[in-house]
């Protein structure tokens, strides 16, 4: 059985949010963020991207709000650190095509490796970037993946907002 992660994507969204790629959870149930510690739903609500808390399963409902979701590279680990670095350059071409085609106003990777790997730069910040991505403004956000302790809700929600306020202003997506 071969699992994958469909995207959840549209034309004219302000933010197409990219994931690294799809673990183990969210192939097998083909919905994005599905692991029970990571807190993608939770600060998407809290940051006011959407009015309440989507659940995974619900997780096509984000384009309601103008928004999609992706991943740079599309094979199923169960860590990021089990991807070889080659997969994000030899991903880049379709990313970069995927892009184009739906025309977000922003991407947002999720952690500073998709970005990284895809852009080749060794030295990422965090926030708003130089580099366009055919056309979309990018940005860099702390990924909310449980596993990543770096960041508490508060500051999750915080980094999320600088995005949220530069996509739509001040206004709260319905």
């Amino acid at each position: 059985m071969s699992m994958s992660l469909p995207d959840v994507i549209g034309p004219k969204l302000k933010v197409l949010f990219c994931g690294i790629n799809p673990g183990l959870l969210a192939a097998a149930t083909g919905h994005h963020f599905a692991g029970r510690g990571n807190r993608f739903w939770r600060v998407m609500h809290l940051s006011g991207f959407t009015p309440h808390q989507i659940a995974p399963q619900d997780s096509h409902t984000i384009l309601h709000h103008g928004c999609g979701l992706t991943t740079v590279v599309e094979r199923v680990t169960a860590r990021e650190d089990q991807l070889d670095p080659e997969e994000y350059r030899a991903a880049a071409g379709e990313f970069q095509r995927k892009v184009a085609r739906h025309a977000p106003a922003f991407v947002a990777f999720l952690g500073k490796p998709a970005f990284a790997g895809l852009s080749g730069q060794r030295s990422v910040a965090w926030g708003a970037q130089a580099a366009m991505i055919a056309g979309a403004k990018a940005w860099v956000l702390p990924n909310p993946s449980g596993r990543n302790r770096s960041f508490d809700l508060d500051q999750l929600i915080e980094a999320y907002q600088q995005l949220r306020y530069a996509a739509f202003g001040a206004q709260v997506p319905r």
